[in-house]
């Protein structure tokens, strides 16, 4: 089983990839998703724009997705914890040291797989165009 987690707050391509490519390293792929209180904590009091439970129907929504868990902590940790994933993913502004979780995946014999990130794509950079842009 393939695991990411995230906020995807505003899915976009650079999401998609990430989550198909997640998908094409196991035989079903779970997504942590950060709870809202999580989010702010994270980001900001402005932040998620959509909540933790229309993230998650999104999410649950796409083909390459099996399962979704909202989390409140700030890392997936005690996630990864209890999943036990044979394989962790993360877009490519990580480095397998850098995954939270990673270490633990590994010590069971499993693989950290980093996915290149799609330039142009990023949700605080979208929101921060559309709060610029008075032009609508």
């Amino acid at each position: 089983m393939a695991f990411t987690n995230g906020v995807f707050d505003l899915l976009h391509p650079g999401h998609l990839d990430v989550l198909t490519a997640a998908r094409a390293e196991g035989d079903a792929l779970i997504v942590g998703v950060n709870s809202d209180a999580s989010v702010k904590r994270l980001k900001g009091p402005s932040r998620p724009v959509r909540d933790q439970l229309a993230r998650a129907a999104v999410l649950g929504a796409l083909e390459c997705v099996d399962a979704v868990v909202v989390f409140d902590e700030d890392t997936p940790l005690e996630l990864v914890n209890v999943l036990r994933p044979d394989v962790i993913v993360k877009g490519g502004d990580y480095t397998p040291e850098t995954v939270v979780g990673g270490d633990t995946v590994q010590a069971l014999g499993g693989r950290v797989v980093i996915i290149p990130i799609t330039p142009g794509h990023s949700t605080t950079a979208t929101l921060a165009k559309a709060q610029g842009n008075s032009n609508g």
